[in-house]
């Protein structure tokens, strides 16, 4: 059996926000946050999957559109106002509809996607940052991709938008780093209802991947983990990637 390391305790009596956290990663990151003790709030639209894990982990249960801003600034003032504190936001909230060419991709959901990937992190921290400065500390990270980097068929609004949330990791690093630690995750292919999605598409070699090579989220939620302690320092204002061996092995998770 693996030790325990140091930094499992880093959540220990915080308070966490997680965005999205009704199924796939964020459930599994509300799970395990909830067993080594953190105070947890749940953002994510109204509906029995969300209360469910809400229900499970003893969290609080905050109804919020991550593209709606007055929404996400108010989950973030009830954590404050019921924990006393923000000390760490969980950008996980994404969708990866429409996959669709460009030329026949819906307008609509296409500019949907941008609000939940992209302006969905930019309001969390937004909301989250001005608390995180007065109380002289915080941490935010946020779930990316790889698509930040490739470009993929029918997938131009998910790829567009993650690499728009790497930037906003940097660029709130810049701003706030001193204060704030922002780091990003990019997870590599988990096995989520998103993959399933991205299978029955066909589109891409993405959906050809078998089952077996994704990642189960329990990995990145104990990615996330390790990077709300000082141990994941030296990747402030970067990305850890769970692809690599030497960061599996790190965490303790099959190479």
């Amino acid at each position: 059996m693996r030790a325990t390391a140091d930094w499992e305790s880093a959540i220990t009596g915080k308070a966490v926000l997680i965005t999205g956290a009704s199924r796939g990663i964020g459930a599994a990151v509300a799970r395990l946050f909830a067993e080594k003790g953190a105070k947890l709030g749940l953002a994510g639209r109204p509906g029995a999957a969300l209360e469910a894990v809400a229900t499970e982990t003893g969290a609080t249960l905050l109804p919020c559109d991550v593209a709606d801003f007055a929404a996400v600034q108010g989950a973030v003032d009830t954590m404050v106002e019921r924990f006393g504190a923000l000390d760490v936001l969980i950008n996980n909230a994404g969708v990866i509809a429409p996959i669709a060419p460009i030329e026949s991709a819906d307008p609509a959901e296409w500019g949907r996607q941008i609000d939940v990937n992209l302006k969905g992190v930019f309001h969390g921290m937004r909301a989250a940052l001005p608390v995180m400065r007065q109380q002289g500390h915080g941490t935010i990270l946020t779930v990316g991709s790889g698509a930040a980097y490739s470009p993929l068929d029918g997938w131009s609004g998910y790829c567009a938008s993650k690499a728009g949330a790497i930037m906003l990791t940097r660029a709130a690093h810049l701003e706030a780093g001193g204060t704030v630690r922002v780091l990003s995750l990019s997870p590599g292919t988990v096995a989520t209802d998103m993959q399933v999605a991205i299978r029955d598409s066909g589109v891409n070699p993405v959906s050809q991947l078998d089952w077996s090579a994704h990642i189960p989220p329990e990995w990145a939620a104990q990615a996330l983990l390790w990077m709300c302690s000082a141990d994941s320092d030296e990747y402030r204002g970067g990305e850890v990637s769970l692809r690599e061996p030497e960061i599996r092995t790190r965490l303790g998770v099959a190479a």
